[in-house]
């Protein structure tokens, strides 16, 4: 035979390129016998929708559709050329022609028509995971497959048991209670966290006592960490509020230190553990052994651990979470403290900054600790014309009253 050459040829005779099939869920077991149909575009005036084609073959058991055009298109068909070399073995001559390919997948819905794709183009990628298994599944494959989708229909049925559920217990007693019913139970749940209450007390500084907030071992603990700020100078005191290295109260606080060594040192602890308190509220996942540093002593690291943090599992091991309960619990600490500092009554609205609370989750806490709540208007490190909420813890307590709205039950004589 003589050496073969080969020459393009372009187009075939019918003015479009050679077709390329793939069958998308397998090989086909005789395709000599198939027999495939081509779709044109009408239009042959646009550029584009000119050179559309469908490609449809069908067999004895499914109907294969392919085409160059839409969201499903083979995008090699944009990136690579193609190319069909017919060789004439007598000759030698190799014609070559251009080709485009067609991905050929089965049209399972019975209601499609050949060339009719919109409706299985628009089902999702487990949709038509589910109607080959439906079609070629092994019968494993089509148990799972009932049992999956049992279990969505049972998920349904009790999603709308639910919905109906609740919109019944609306209906029955109403938006209004339902949130006074929420508020209740929030007031409660703070309540939870709280210091013992003495509400025998004759005196303010007994109704919270200060050994349930600082045993005294705690307390002795605090002397070393504390002495910086017994000692601090106007300038460390400047210097600090330039750095930020301590919360708006405390730096407050710090210009106001008594003259009085032992009372002195007495409020630098108060103030040194309220600062370590806050800055333990901005935490949430705590993953190191010390979240506050070396100089933290290990006692009242681990009464922080222990009385701040709820546990939560997370990829089999063991976290400590400052969750928004136990974040409440170190608010109503350090509101108890403040009161402990300042005879009894403290701004509450600066120790919401330094928490970074909003003012109805801190007065519902104040609340909670049966504070009596009242305006004043400017106050330390705050804009003169920012209202504040002071909270003072005085003699009688108040009583607690249920949310606004809420009717008493009548007794039944």
């Amino acid at each position: 035979m003589a050496a073969a050459t080969w020459r393009y040829r372009g187009d075939l005779e019918a003015k479009r390129p050679a077709a390329l099939v793939r069958f998308a869920n397998g090989r086909l077991r005789s395709p000599e016998s198939l027999r495939f149909t081509v779709y044109r575009s009408r239009d042959t005036a646009h550029p584009r929708k000119r050179h559309r084609r469908i490609l449809v073959s069908e067999t004895e058991r499914l109907c294969y559709v392919g085409h160059n055009f839409g969201s499903g298109v083979m995008r090699c068909n944009s990136l690579c050329r193609y190319f069909v070399g017919v060789l004439d073995k007598d000759s030698g001559q190799m014609e070559v022609y251009n080709a485009e390919m067609f991905n050929m997948q089965p049209l399972l819905s019975d209601n499609l028509i050949p060339g009719d794709t919109k409706d299985y183009q628009k089902k999702s990628y487990r949709e038509k995971v589910d109607l080959c298994i439906e079609a070629f599944g092994t019968s494993k494959q089509k148990r799972a497959l009932s049992s999956r989708r049992m279990n969505a229909v049972g998920n349904d049925i009790v999603s709308t048991a639910v919905t109906k559920a609740a919109a019944n217990i609306i209906d029955a007693k109403g938006v209004t209670a339902l949130m006074q019913d929420v508020a209740q139970d929030d007031v409660q749940t703070i309540s939870a966290f709280l210091p013992p209450c003495h509400e025998d007390a004759n005196r303010p500084e007994h109704v919270y006592k200060f050994e349930d907030i600082l045993s005294p071992t705690e307390y002795e603990a605090l002397r070393v960490p504390a002495a910086a700020l017994a000692s601090a100078t106007a300038e460390d005191i400047t210097k600090k509020a330039e750095e930020r290295s301590h919360c708006s109260f405390v730096l407050e606080e710090l210009k106001f230190l008594p003259a009085d060594e032992k009372s002195r040192d007495h409020k630098a602890r108060c103030l040194w553990f309220l600062d370590t308190l806050i800055k333990f509220s901005h935490l949430k996942v705590i993953k190191k052994k010390h979240p506050m540093g070396p100089e933290c002593p290990h006692i009242i690291s681990r009464k922080l651990m222990k009385n701040f943090t709820s546990l939560t599992y997370n990829n089999g091991s063991v976290q400590n979470l400052v969750s928004a309960s136990m974040k409440a619990k170190i608010t109503a600490y350090v509101i108890l403290l403040a009161l402990h500092i300042n005879n009894f009554q403290t701004d509450l609205t600066i120790l919401q900054n330094d928490m970074k609370l909003q003012e109805s989750r801190i007065l519902d806490i104040a609340k909670a600790l049966r504070l009596k709540i009242s305006k004043a208007r400017g106050g330390l490190g705050l804009e003169n014309d920012q209202n504040h909420k002071l909270g003072t813890l005085s003699l009688p307590l108040p009583v607690q009253k249920a949310p606004p709205g809420q009717r008493k039950r009548k007794k039944i004589n």
